[in-house]
């Protein structure tokens, strides 16, 4: 017997397995997010036939819902076996202990190669838990990415060889004499850059291409008025200094996608998705127009975010073995090649890329690319607070013309606050909370 369940009250599905009771087949229970859960499904009989006493139960969460869900399943103790988790998210998971360690299983495994991985997105795997009062252990392996993102230059050709570029610029000094350029060219119809001053991808990524950290002491503290930080919102606030970008929001613009078919403007920062769009919004006349492009950094080929989904296994699940069974399956480089044509992800297993006809695509290509040069964000469950401070500021800066440098102290006195419990779980016992 076979049936589908919608619950209606979350807005989750149920992906049916089978009757549990009556075949004697093992439950296993996996929240996957948004369009993923819905796509997964064509996955599973493949995982059925190897694996036929596994009924694997799949329910959907919306994206916009599922940490506070995530969350109130850890209250509650009712986690799933086997969950999708967006990768600033892991290391919030890890101190709550529920994620299983996978170092192990996957030295055992003859299907997971961590070697096959973008390096800076398996990073992001990996965590400490804080016991209160004692130093941070080494990380370990709490996840597996599942499909990988990042953040590059979508920008037109056209465009640039009209302003007489004939390839994108590799560093800052190249990409400012190319929107100085587009400036001119575009007067009076649009700007080079479209930045949305509420969006903090884009100023992250910049910072990511300094040597300085973001937190220091142990993460317990800002590192915002450091040197790298300067020069990386310096060169952010230039795009709005300089009439490189407009001062707005990302609600102000209608239709991205048709105001950078218009040449409205001839750069914006975005991730894979966009690919996607483009190719179905543009008319055919277009599609030579327009490619992606690895960040400039400031001195060459510039780093940028690591991002993505990854999958975890419960900590508590009594089902563990046939969590991680699911785990590996999802992570084969066949499957995987599979899941990028029902979704457009990208695959996390550089040896999936070609199985999927990623390389030879120029602007997928761009992205593995850019995915070579990679960064986590502070792996500390703060992070969206502090991310989002730091946006904050630095809206603050463009808009009110504010000095760098008290807005930046002030910043660190803010993410210093934020982080006041991180501190007091660190400090050895008889000390004092600073």
């Amino acid at each position: 017997m076979r049936r589908r369940t919608l619950l209606l009250g979350t807005g989750a599905s149920v992906a049916l397995s089978g009757c549990t009771a009556s075949s004697g087949r093992q439950p296993l229970q996996f929240w996957a997010m948004g369009r993923e859960a819905e796509v997964v499904r064509e996955l599973l009989p493949g995982f059925a036939q190897r694996h036929p006493g596994i009924a694997v139960q799949v329910q959907q969460i919306p994206w916009s819902s599922a940490h506070e869900k995530l969350l109130t399943a850890y209250v509650g103790n009712s986690l799933p076996d086997v969950f999708q988790l967006g990768n600033t998210w892991i290391a919030e998971m890890a101190q709550l202990g529920v994620l299983a360690p996978l170092q192990a299983r996957v030295q055992a495994s003859t299907v997971v190669d961590t070697g096959d991985y973008f390096p800076g997105i398996l990073a992001t795997n990996r965590a400490a838990r804080i016991a209160a009062r004692a130093a941070t252990g080494a990380p370990a392996l709490l996840g597996l990415p599942w499909y990988v993102d990042t953040r590059l230059l979508f920008y037109r050709r056209d465009l640039l060889a009209q302003a007489g570029f004939a390839q994108m610029a590799q560093d800052w000094a190249g990409w400012a004499q190319m929107l100085e350029a587009l400036k001119l060219r575009l007067a009076g119809q649009g700007k080079p850059m479209f930045l949305a001053v509420n969006e903090f991808e884009p100023l992250l990524a910049l910072a990511l291409q300094q040597d300085e950290g973001l937190l220091r002491e142990q993460d317990t503290r800002g590192n915002f008025s450091n040197p790298g930080f300067g020069r990386a919102l310096d060169f952010y606030s230039g795009f709005f200094r300089r009439g490189w970008a407009d001062l707005q929001g990302k609600e102000q613009i209608s239709n991205l996608w048709t105001e950078f078919g218009k040449g409205r403007f001839a750069f914006f920062v975005s991730g894979p998705w966009n690919m996607g769009e483009l190719k179905r919004r543009l008319p055919p006349q277009q599609q030579a127009s327009w490619g992606c492009a690895a960040l400039p950094g400031p001195n060459g080929p510039g780093a940028s975010i690591a991002g993505g989904a990854s999958l975890v296994v419960h900590s508590r699940s009594p089902r563990q073995d046939a969590a991680w069974r699911l785990v590996e399956y999802l992570n084969e480089p066949a499957v995987q090649a599979r899941f990028h044509g029902l979704t457009g992800n990208l695959p996390s297993r550089r040896s999936a890329w070609p199985l999927a006809g990623l390389h030879a695509d120029e602007r997928a290509s761009a992205f593995a690319d850019q995915l070579q040069r990679v960064k986590p964000a502070p792996a500390v469950l703060e992070w969206e607070r502090i991310a989002v401070e730091m946006q904050r500021a630095a809206e603050q800066l463009v808009r009110g013309g504010d000095a760098a440098t008290p807005t930046l102290a002030a910043l660190d006195a803010q993410v210093d606050a934020i982080l006041a419990k991180r501190r007091w779980l660190l400090q050895p016992s008889g000390e004092g909370r600073a």
